[in-house]
C-alpha cells in the first residue's frame, strides 16, 4: 500500500507541484513529477457585481423580511424558528429577483459594469423589474398558490391588491444595494 504525497512551491506567478510515489512492492521504484502551474486568481468570483448584488440583496431584504412580518396573517402554530425560515425563503426570492434585474439591466445596457457608473435609466429599470416580479409573485402567492396573507395591518394597492410594504421594498433596497455594490467593488481595476 502506498500513500503519494504532495508537496507545492511557489514561484512568481509560476507554481511547481512536486507529486511523490514512494516505493511500491519492494522493486525500490521511485519517481517524481514536476507540473508548472499557472497561478490562478482562486478568489476573483467574489470580485463579481452578480455575486455581490446577491450578498447585499440578501442582507438588506432579510432585514425588511423581518420588519414587515408583523403585517401578514402568521399562523399561531408557527415558532419564532418557522418565521425565521420562511423569512430567509423569501429573502433568498428577493435575491434571486435583484440579480434578475442586475442580468436584465446589463443585457440592456451591453455591460455588467453598469453598475459602478448607474445613471437614471438603468437605475429606473432596475428597480422596476423587481416591482414587476414582485407584483406578479405577490398576486400568484395571495391568491392562486395560496401561500399567504396580508394582516388587517397591510396596506394594499387599491387596483393591484398587492401589499404596499412590499413595493416600497423594491423602491428603497435597489438603489441601497447599488450603492453597496459599487462601494464594495470600487478598488476593482477595470479589464
Amino acid at each position: 500500500m502506498f500513500l503519494p504525497q504532495t508537496r507545492l512551491r511557489c514561484k512568481s506567478s509560476l507554481a511547481t507541484a512536486s507529486i511523490f510515489i514512494p516505493r511500491i512492492n519492494d522493486v525500490g521504484l521511485h519517481f517524481s513529477i514536476n507540473i508548472l502551474m499557472l497561478k490562478i486568481d482562486l478568489f476573483r468570483w467574489l470580485n463579481t457585481p452578480e455575486l455581490n448584488v446577491a450578498i447585499f440583496s440578501f442582507l438588506l431584504n432579510f432585514f425588511w423580511e423581518i420588519r414587515q412580518m408583523p403585517y401578514f396573517q402568521v399562523s399561531s402554530e408557527f415558532s419564532y424558528i418557522d418565521i425565521i425560515n420562511n423569512c430567509t425563503l423569501a429573502t433568498f426570492g428577493d435575491a434571486g429577483i435583484s440579480v434578475t434585474a442586475f442580468v436584465t439591466v446589463a443585457a440592456i445596457a451591453k455591460s455588467r459594469r453598469w453598475i459602478f457608473r448607474p445613471n437614471w435609466w438603468q437605475v429606473a429599470i432596475f428597480i422596476s423589474v423587481g416591482i414587476i416580479i414582485t407584483i406578479i409573485f405577490e398576486a400568484l402567492a395571495t391568491g392562486v398558490l395560496n401561500r399567504w396573507q396580508y394582516g388587517e395591518a397591510m396596506p394594499t394597492l387599491t387596483v393591484l391588491g398587492t401589499g404596499l410594504l412590499p413595493v416600497l421594498q423594491w423602491l428603497i433596497i435597489p438603489p441601497l444595494i447599488i450603492w453597496f455594490v459599487k462601494r464594495q467593488l470600487s478598488s476593482i481595476k477595470p479589464k
